[in-house]
């Protein structure tokens, strides 16, 4: 803090201040690269995004995070997990911030300290990645993310993190391929765990029910059974000579995050709206609806509004070392000391860094299939049931016995 106090001198002090106020924050150098994936113009993105996540700063993490779901919703599968992987080791390296920067966070803004993602952001980075592997059909690959979402979930519950933040959809993930692999207690065991963060999945009452009769957990089974008297068993869940195409459906725009009319110090979350709100997918004249199994904008609010105490304690802080450094020049310049806490106030912003290309939400829809190869459609509907301009039509699919095949797509309106 000393050295800190000693380099904002009255002048170069003040000039650094106002030349502060005209950089850019975090939205707006990606504002424009988030347009162009909504119009599905890709390249445009990926060349704005690029030279950000490549840039090694205090920002690059949630760069990487922006560029690697761009990669991924343009095709470019291999290069986005290249991507996520380099972002997965960023976020677990140990933190380290020199006092003149955390001096400087509280004299000026948060923007000021490293990016360091949220919890269920980082456990995020490994969905991402398994989902490309599960595109690739690379299914082992996919098992090492799963093992690693595991790690991630016992370190952070150990660390008595909240439900929220555990990211019930990664865990739900690591159950679906668990049970893609045969590996039918580990379902079992990561869909009652995926259970206990967020009992209102959609699908969770057959997933338990069906996971703890293919792992012969058979008293367990019954007593899902006896919990959730609605569900049906359906025959085609323990038939091996059917596969199952299982379409994962990222829907709209996570929540961005903007100054708090209230309080320009605070961040707040604004949702996006997203026309597109379910996805259908037609295949052998049969029709099925896609089911939400995550809330990416539920989680990202509970997450902010868990830290508002934090940040209040210390924007409080920063208030008071504004008043310590504002003193310390207006004891030689008193005009100087005044325009010095003008500033400084004013340059205190919001942080508004995230991880913004995440959806709103994640859905999904499971459809078991004879062995063959088959031609489907996906279209994206509106809140009334209503076709809207985003569809991935004349896809061509090879379903094999007891295999399950994996596709995602992304909505972005």
């Amino acid at each position: 803090m000393k050295r800190f106090l000693q380099r904002l001198t009255p002048v170069v002090g003040l000039f650094f201040l106002l030349n502060l106020l005209g950089c850019a924050t975090y939205q707006s150098k990606v504002h424009s690269a988030r347009e162009a994936l909504s119009r599905r113009d890709f390249d445009k993105a990926l060349t704005e995004l690029k030279p950000l996540a490549e840039k090694e700063n205090d920002d690059q993490l949630v760069y990487l995070l922006d560029y690697g779901v761009a990669l991924q919703v343009a095709g470019k599968l291999k290069e986005s997990n290249e991507i996520f992987l380099k972002a997965d080791r960023l976020a677990e390296m140990v933190d380290y911030q020199s006092v003149s920067r955390i001096a400087g966070s509280l004299a000026l803004n948060e923007e000021m300290v490293q990016y360091k993602g949220d919890t269920f952001e980082k456990i995020f980075i490994n969905a991402y990645l398994a989902m490309n592997f599960l595109e690739l059909g690379q299914l082992d690959d996919a098992l090492v993310e799963a093992r690693r979402i595991n790690e991630k979930y016992l370190k952070y519950r150990a660390d008595e993190k909240k439900a929220f933040e555990l990211n019930s959809f990664s865990k739900y993930l690591s159950a679906v391929i668990w049970e893609a692999s045969h590996n039918y207690d580990d379902a079992y065991i990561a869909y009652n765990e995926a259970y206990k963060i967020d009992p209102t999945i959609s699908t969770i009452h057959e997933d338990l029910i069906r996971s703890a009769k293919l792992a012969r957990r058979m008293d367990t089974y019954q007593s899902w059974k006896k919990q959730f008297p609605e569900v049906k068993e359906q025959p085609s869940w323990y038939e091996k000579n059917l596969g199952e195409l299982v379409v994962i459906y990222q829907q709209g725009w996570g929540p961005r995050k903007v100054a708090s009319p209230n309080e320009y110090r605070f961040p707040t979350l604004m949702p996006t709206y997203s026309e597109t709100q379910q996805a259908r997918v037609d295949i052998e004249q049969k029709s099925y609806l896609s089911r939400e199994v995550y809330d990416v904008q539920k989680a990202a609010i509970e997450t902010l509004r868990d830290d508002q105490g934090i940040l209040i304690a210390k924007r409080l802080g920063g208030i008071a070392t504004k008043a310590v450094l504002s003193e310390q020049v207006r004891q030689k310049n008193e005009l100087l000391g005044s325009l010095t806490w003008i500033a400084l106030n004013v340059a205190d912003r919001a942080d508004v860094r995230q991880w913004s290309t995440l959806p709103q939400t994640i859905q999904m829809i499971r459809i078991p299939l004879s062995a063959g190869k088959y031609k489907f459609n996906i279209e994206g509907l509106n809140s009334a049931g209503g076709y809207t301009t985003e569809s991935l039509e004349n896809q061509e699919v090879e379903i094999k016995a007891g295999q399950k095949k994996f596709v995602v797509w992304r909505s972005l309106k």
